[in-house]
Order: C-alpha cells, then sequence, then structure tokens
C-alpha cells in the first residue's frame, strides 16, 4: 500500500506536467523514479475525483466477484446434496 494519498499522487503527476522533472519530484517525496514512473502510467491525465471513482469501482467489483464465488459454491453443494441417493 502506498504511503501517499491520491491527491498527493494526482499533485506530484500535475507538478511534472507543468514542468518539474520527475527525478526532482521524486526526490523531494522520498520515492523511486520508478514509482513515479509507475504512478505516471496508471494515473496520468485523471483528476481526483475520477480516482476516486475508479478506486471505488474496484472495490465493487472485488465484492462482486466474492458473492459470486459465494453463490456458485452454495450452488456446487446444493447439487451435491440432491444428487446423493438416500
Amino acid at each position: 500500500r502506498s504511503k501517499f494519498t491520491e491527491t498527493q499522487i494526482i499533485k506530484a503527476l500535475k507538478e511534472n506536467e507543468s514542468g518539474k522533472s520527475a527525478e526532482q519530484i521524486s526526490r523531494e517525496l522520498g520515492i523511486n523514479k520508478g514509482t513515479f514512473y509507475n504512478w505516471r502510467k496508471k494515473y496520468s491525465g485523471m483528476e481526483v475525483n475520477q480516482l476516486k471513482e475508479l478506486k471505488a469501482l474496484k472495490e465493487e467489483n472485488a465484492k462482486l466477484k466474492r458473492m459470486y464465488a459465494d453463490q456458485a459454491l452454495q450452488l456446487e453443494m446444493a447439487k451435491d446434496v440432491i444428487s446423493k441417493k438416500w
């Protein structure tokens, strides 16, 4: 997990877009240049509200996947019980 908030990441990317070098930003934040470039690759062109929406959608997607897995497991268990001959 990142110790930086989405707002801080977007701010750093905006500083880079306005002309500040990636090396200088990385040094100020105490991060590796590779980390900065990964942020740029992942979040480039996003605003803070878009990033928050993306995060919420990812959380919802993960929740739905868990729900689907639970339902599939329950269905399999029901099929096993029905198929057994008493």
